[in-house]
Parts: structure tokens; C-alpha cells; sequence
């Protein structure tokens, strides 16, 4: 888990909750630090407060989605406004929690982020057939199953976990290959996709990246 939290002490307490829950946590108490840790650790779920030094807290959000994080985002907050929920909520969030707030529900708010999380990494749809991350495999339409490779399938998750997003060379090159010198490696793992599951499962944005198409 990866908290961004600027109060001090809130973000000790809910780092020490959360590690007593039994999640590792990494907290960060600015946004430039919190952007940093998104965009090169891979994180379950994340806890992000608005109003944050350096960089605001949706802006922040808004520029993991753009690059890839799909991590679900609770968004912990004094703005709690209608207006403020749906902005915080267009900008990438799955959640949204006003403070003060109850310890209980924060829990149970997260557990629940944390199952959708699991869930979505279990089994994501490919049109008319399926990807299951976990043990690499694709099915096709045909009831033919393929295997992938582990970065193979590290591609394919993050274009399938956000099937209408355009993915950035870039960002797939930090998310999928380790900031590898060259996006170049992008283009060759779609092209092995290509040709395992069909021309069809990557869709070329020209000018701007891949997004996920269908088997």
C-alpha cells in the first residue's frame, strides 16, 4: 500500500494501522515523493490526500492514470463537497472518503478496493475471451488456450486493465520494462502478443501509443 499524506501525524497513524492489518506500507509525505514511489513500485492499493505540497493530490492522480497505474486510489480528504467527490472521482479514483472519518469504514472501504483489485487480476475480459494473469493465459474465442510470457503477460495486464485507456510507449517502457533504454521493446512485445493471439488484441493509436483491442 502506498499512502500520500501530508499531515504527519495522520500519515504515522494510518501507516501503523494499516501495517497491523497486515499490509506493507510506504508512505510519502509529499506529492513528488508519492508520484516517485507510484510510478516505480508496484502497489495493491493507494490512499492519497488532496491537498498535498509540491504536487496536488488529483493532479498527482491523474498523472499515474496517464501513465499506466492502475492501482485503486481511495482518495482521503476535508473536501467533501458533491462537486468535490465527482471531480476527485474523474480524475482516476475508486473511492473517495471525507475527513474526519471513521476508522472502521476507512478499513472496510479499503479491503473492499483491495478484493476489486484481486478480483480484476484474477480474470479480465478480451471480447469474447478471457485473460487470467495469474497463471499467464490467454483463452481464445475458439476455447484455445495460450501461454505467455512474464513480460508477455505483464504487457497484456496493463493494457487490459484499462481496455479504453492509450497507453504511451513511454509509460508501458517505465510500467512493463523496468524504464528499459529504449521504447523500442514496446513495439517488439506487442508484436510477439501479435502473433500469439491475433493482429487484433493490441489497436495502434498513431501518434500516441496502444491500447487494448480484441482476439
Amino acid at each position: 500500500m502506498l499512502i500520500i499524506e501530508d499531515d504527519r501525524e495522520l500519515g504515522r497513524m494510518l501507516t501503523d494501522l494499516f501495517a497491523e492489518q497486515g499490509y506493507t506500507v510506504d508512505l510519502a509525505l509529499e506529492g513528488q515523493r508519492g508520484l516517485h514511489l507510484g510510478l516505480t513500485r508496484g502497489y495493491d492499493v493507494m490512499i492519497i490526500d488532496r491537498g498535498l505540497p509540491v504536487i496536488d493530490g488529483l493532479d498527482l492522480l491523474r498523472r499515474l492514470r496517464r501513465r499506466a497505474v492502475t492501482a485503486p486510489v481511495l482518495v482521503l480528504t476535508a473536501y467533501g463537497s458533491v462537486a468535490d467527490r465527482v471531480t476527485g472521482l474523474d480524475a482516476g479514483a475508486e473511492d473517495y472518503l471525507v475527513k474526519p472519518f471513521e476508522i472502521d469504514e476507512l478499513l472496510a472501504r479499503v479491503r473492499a478496493l483491495h478484493r476489486r483489485n484481486l478480483d480484476q487480476a484474477r480474470l479480465l475480459p478480451l471480447g469474447a475471451g478471457w485473460f487470467d494473469p495469474g497463471s499467464q493465459v490467454v483463452r481464445l474465442p475458439t476455447g484455445e488456450q495460450v501461454t505467455l510470457s512474464g513480460r508477455e503477460c505483464l504487457l497484456l495486464r496493463a493494457l487490459a486493465t484499462r481496455p479504453r485507456q492509450v497507453h504511451t510507449r513511454a509509460a508501458l517502457r517505465r510500467q512493463v520494462f523496468d524504464g528499459a533504454r529504449t521504447e523500442a521493446i514496446v513495439d517488439t512485445y506487442v508484436y510477439y502478443l501479435r502473433t500469439k493471439l491475433g493482429t487484433g488484441v493490441v489497436r495502434t493509436v498513431r501518434g500516441v501509443g496502444y491500447r487494448l483491442g480484441e482476439l
